[in-house]
């Protein structure tokens, strides 16, 4: 029988992962590759060479589309000596990044800026972020992985509708208005756009909709209602005055943040494959946990100044140190990796490269909220990164400046790397047109006054 993804479903999983995170509480720290300060360095500078190497492809003049391509293929032939070098990454492993996950990122990026050439870089590369997830999923669901529709739609709802009910300019009322339509939209009974803004998003929901018809993948759209549900209940996270952010546990917090970021990559997983088994199901549901929480850490400085509750902005704000938040995260990721390893699909590069991209993304974020740690935890976990933490705080400022190269290598890529796109649909821009027109907030009153 189908496994159907239920309000209840969704409960358990939840449940589940609570006792799973309360177990990571007692586990000492996670086996892993540890450097000296003399390796970091030596890193440190392959690392710096390196970027420095793919600056110069990056910004030198190319003209025509041939000149482009070639300094696509340069840019992409400097990163397997940078990948050895700086990050331990070699063979198979830097294959998976050079010959699957950037060509995907380019073509995901192409279509989306002809979809919306005012959609920022950075709302692309969040939403990029979120196919590589989805396309990460595939090999490990025995899919070959390539970028279909239904992925990039699904990604590009987060900057359509996960940003917009998170913006601070929109009021409790206009967000839950514009979610209860986006429901009616998901459960298939509201077709028709209120104003510019549901326009894209009922468009992105059609590509779903195109590619897995409803009454054949229930699962899909169970998925999606899933994370809707967790949408609507993470709001009360952002309202300082909500009654839940001020006298919710850290149970609830938990609660909210599983359900929230397990139901997001079990959407990936959908669409990677719109048929999971018991073990995929619950591997995709943790997976997303991990992230969600990695993200928390990530953005501690963010969430306290807007007022979210998290985890983590609720140990700052009593004064706590994050050095046991951490330790169950780094344990959280192990046991989620260990859940992975018992996939008979996706070769052991690819599990490997996942590892390694779960606790780099622990690893930078203590880097950068250095401040809300002790200086023994800092001085435990640092010889655990191929870099000093220092290090990669400076790297981060300067690779998220004004000028910066993160937004040059992207530029580089979409301008120059490969096109090809045959399993998508066309970009329909008509609708753009009119969004560009209207700023978040007066789009929230537009949703507001369409019913």
């Amino acid at each position: 029988m189908e496994q159907r993804f239920s309000r209840s479903w969704v409960e358990e999983r939840v449940e589940e992962c609570i006792e799973l995170w309360e177990a990571c509480a007692l586990c000492s720290m996670p086996l892993s590759p540890r450097y000296t300060r003399k390796e970091q360095r030596k890193r440190e500078e392959a690392y710096d060479q390196g970027l420095r190497a793919v600056q110069r492809e990056a910004r030198r003049a190319a003209r025509t589309p041939a000149e482009q391509f070639l300094a696509w293929q340069r840019i992409v032939a400097l990163f397997p000596r940078f990948a050895a070098a700086a990050l331990g990454l070699e063979g198979d492993t830097v294959q998976l990044l050079t010959g699957g996950f950037l060509p995907l990122g380019t073509q995901f990026a192409r279509w989306a800026r002809d979809f919306d050439p005012t959609l920022s870089t950075a709302d692309t590369i969040q939403a990029c972020r979120n196919a590589w997830t989805a396309c990460g999923l595939q090999p490990l669901l025995g899919q070959p992985m390539v970028l279909t529709p239904s992925i990039l739609a699904y990604s590009l709802l987060y900057p359509y509708s996960d940003n917009y009910l998170d913006h601070p300019d929109l009021s409790t009322g206009e967000k839950l208005h514009f979610s209860e339509r986006f429901r009616q939209r998901l459960c298939g009974q509201l077709r028709s756009a209120g104003n510019p803004h549901e326009a894209v998003v009922w468009t992105m929901v059609q590509m779903i909709e195109d590619q897995y018809p409803r009454a054949r993948y229930p699962q899909v759209f169970d998925s999606l209602l899933a994370i809707h549900r967790a949408q609507e209940r993470s709001i009360a996270q952002l309202d300082k005055g909500n009654r839940l952010a001020d006298s919710c546990g850290n149970i609830d917090v938990v609660r909210i943040s599983c359900a929230k970021g397990g139901t997001s990559v079990l959407a990936d997983a959908c669409l990677a494959h719109p048929w999971l088994t018991a073990e995929e199901s619950r591997l995709s549901f943790e997976w997303g946990v991990l992230l969600q929480l990695g993200d928390d850490l990530q953005d501690v400085d963010e969430d306290l100044r807007r007022g979210s509750v998290t985890l983590f902005t609720r140990a700052a704000t009593e004064g706590r140190p994050l050095d046991s938040l951490v330790l169950q995260l780094l344990n959280l990721s192990q046991q989620v990796a260990d859940r992975m390893d018992r996939l008979p699909n996706g070769t052991s590069s690819l599990k490997e490269l996942l590892r390694f991209s779960w606790r780099s993304l622990i690893l930078m974020a203590v880097a950068d909220t250095h401040e809300f740690f002790s200086p023994a935890f800092l001085a435990e976990l640092e010889p655990c990164s191929c870099f000093r933490f220092g290090f990669l705080r400076e790297r981060n400022k300067k690779l998220t400046g004004r000028e910066a190269l993160y937004a040059t290598l992207f530029d580089a890529f979409v301008e120059a790397g490969p096109g090809e796109q045959s399993t998508l649909p066309l970009p329909i821009k008509p609708l753009l047109a009119a969004k560009a027109h209207h700023s978040v907030a007066e789009l929230g009153a537009l949703s507001n006054s369409c019913a």
